[in-house]
């Protein structure tokens, strides 16, 4: 997810296959369309823009995508690999009780998004802007996200998902609008009490591995 300047193609003639030009290319695209829409909103930015910051032609552009929208979705899901890999990253440390595992994996949550503010907006804030499909893909996103928490907890019942689901949602909604007004000290402030708070929902049972809706 990292939005330091991404690869560029050698100048003159290179030994590159087309496709590795196709993955730089990508790459710098997705990146622009990030640093783009945050400055811009998803409303505000065109592919003109997003040429501009990638300095990548128009050919190029269409060669990969279909239309602005079609770079979003790329960015968005490039967004989501690395983010997901940070996070199985934390949890492959293995070792501490839930608590300590989750703890572990909001930290490295928040801290993703707060190191890269312009793809945490895109993932957090644009996606709302770009219409159905992008939605619905957060959606999905959301749905996974409560699935790997269960497993980290050992949730296996259908309160405890549920409880999981609950979680995700709520933190999702929490550092949004510190996501939006670009306070990565808000951002960050919201993983104490949600780490607190899931302590009380391990405590009262609610994330027990089993439950009242067991399925």
């Amino acid at each position: 997810m990292s939005q330091a300047s991404p690869r560029r193609l050698p100048r003159g003639r290179h030994a590159l296959s087309r496709s590795e030009v196709e993955r730089v290319h990508r790459d710098r695209l997705c990146a622009a369309m990030a640093a783009a829409m945050a400055e811009k909103g998803y409303v505000g930015t065109s592919v003109e823009d997003v040429l501009k910051r990638a300095r990548v032609s128009r050919q190029s552009f269409y060669g990969l995508f279909s239309s602005k929208l079609d770079c979003f979705m790329a960015a968005f899901d490039q967004a989501i690999v690395v983010l997901s890999r940070r996070l199985e990253d934390a949890v492959a440390e293995g070792g501490g009780d839930p608590a300590e595992r989750f703890e572990r994996a909001v930290t490295v949550y928040l801290e993703a998004l707060a190191s890269e503010p312009g793809y945490a907006r895109l993932f957090l804030v644009e996606v709302y802007a770009a219409g159905p499909e992008a939605i619905q893909r957060r959606s999905e996103v959301q749905h996974e996200l409560a699935a790997a928490l269960a497993v980290l907890m050992g949730a296996t019942g259908g309160t405890a998902r549920f409880a999981c689901q609950i979680v995700v949602s709520a933190v999702g909604a929490m550092v949004t609008p510190a996501v939006a007004a670009g306070d990565m000290g808000a951002l960050r402030a919201v993983g104490p009490p949600v780490v607190e708070h899931v302590r009380l929902l391990l405590r009262s049972g609610v994330l027990n591995s089993s439950g009242a809706l067991n399925s």
